[in-house]
């Protein structure tokens, strides 16, 4: 599936590791995509409201469906936010999207939600691909 298709085709999208700082991508990139109609659902543990929404403290409390899994956490968390949505949809099977964000690379991680059937993205910004698929 392409990235413009991944744009169109899902909507709802979780921001692991948003960020409170509203100079920091983690908190600029949820607000672009949210101006461009994507529900957002922050996670972050030490946050519990972040733009007016309400923050899960893990993957595991967001209320509501998550299709695209953003992902602003070092590259060494990689595997671990993988197997949490991992986790995730065997209960809840919403996740279809794991992307890493600009600088974050992972090819074990890459592997393992390749085998699980996950789309995954990586080292890729969402704002910029945004632009660049010219939605």
């Amino acid at each position: 599936m392409s990235i413009k298709e991944i744009f169109e085709r899902y909507r709802r999208v979780g921001i692991y590791g948003m960020s409170a700082n509203e100079e920091k991508p983690a908190y600029q990139v949820p607000k672009f995509l949210m101006s461009k109609g994507y529900e957002i659902f922050p996670i972050n543990p030490h946050s519990d409201e972040i733009m007016g929404r309400k923050v899960a403290h893990n993957l595991s409390d967001v209320e509501g469906d998550i299709e695209i899994l953003d992902v602003f956490r070092p590259s060494a968390e990689a595997v671990k936010v993988v197997k949490e949505a991992i986790e995730r949809n065997r209960s809840k099977g919403d996740i279809k999207v794991i992307w890493l964000q600009e600088g974050i690379i992972s090819d074990e991680a890459k592997k393992l939600a390749e085998e699980y059937g996950f789309e995954f993205i990586q080292n890729k910004c969402m704002h910029v691909e945004y632009l660049k698929a010219q939605l």
